[in-house]
């Protein structure tokens, strides 16, 4: 099939590493041209520079803590004048940190609101008047399967991603008269580098080792595993693509079977 991607401007944030890079590659392999994203400057660099080497495509770094409410707006521009412009934007970033609920004090609530749910409102604001130019815009943004199914000691990450979810259908209403579609992917537990981390958090706090933990959650998966980056990739891909231009408003489920609900 082919996806129409080809030439298409994007911004993938959070895109050094885990899914934000396996989403940037199949972009890039598609054609798109691309601006990358990352806290650390060296790690966006070569993230790029990789993306470049295996693929051709053109593709920028560009460092910025999103978490930062004056980064944002800046990143956008940048991505856009280099880009020549912007057509998609996936809006991603990294997750709070593990914890029970006591264990927060409202500074801790205020930075993750500040990373999860803000950096997505801070990114589409700049974004809009780009896309709005675009005859094939498109905005993703990564939430967790946790805002169907609350993931333990996660209460940051399960209270605030219900909002962005909130936020991406309610842009889908109100901006697809503009031609702008929103989506929203709910990935469940994938490989990547964050993962590893939270299985840490596990192990250490019931005393056994991060295999174990990994092994014990891949089975509440019809399939058996835990998914890959590419596999997440593979939907992002599509959902924004010109090729799945009926479809906005979706909050997709990624999880190899994982969340138990129907709806």
């Amino acid at each position: 099939m082919d996806l129409k991607l080809k030439g298409k401007r994007a911004l993938v944030t959070g895109s050094s590493r885990g899914l934000g890079y396996a989403t940037a590659l199949a972009l890039a392999r598609e054609g798109c041209h691309l601006a990358v994203n990352g806290r650390d400057q060296a790690r966006v660099s070569s993230a790029a520079a990789k993306i470049s080497a295996e693929t051709g495509a053109h593709a920028i770094g560009l460092a910025g803590d999103l978490a930062d409410p004056h980064v944002p707006a800046g990143l956008v521009n940048q991505a856009a004048r280099l880009l020549g412009g912007l057509d998609i934007l996936v809006t991603n970033a990294g997750g709070p940190p593990s914890g029970a609920f006591e264990a927060f004090d409202e500074a801790a609530w205020q930075k993750a609101i500040d990373l999860t749910l803000m950096s997505h409102v801070r990114l589409i604001i700049a974004a809009l008047p780009f896309l709005c130019q675009s005859k094939a815009a498109s905005v993703l943004t990564v939430t967790s399967y946790s805002v169907k199914q609350p993931i333990p000691n996660l209460v940051l990450s399960n209270s605030i991603r219900l909002a962005t979810v909130g936020l991406t259908k309610s842009l889908a209403l109100e901006l697809g008269s503009a031609g702008i579609r929103f989506n929203s992917i709910l990935p469940g537990w994938t490989a990547t580098e964050r993962v590893t981390e939270l299985m840490t958090f596990r192990a250490k706090q019931n005393g056994t080792t991060v295999e174990y933990e990994i092994d014990k959650q891949s089975k509440d998966s019809p399939l058996g595993r835990m998914g890959t980056p590419e596999e997440f990739a593979n939907a992002a891909v599509f959902l924004v693509s010109p090729a799945s231009s009926y479809i906005t408003g979706v909050m997709l489920t990624v999880d190899g079977g994982m969340y138990k609900g129907t709806m």
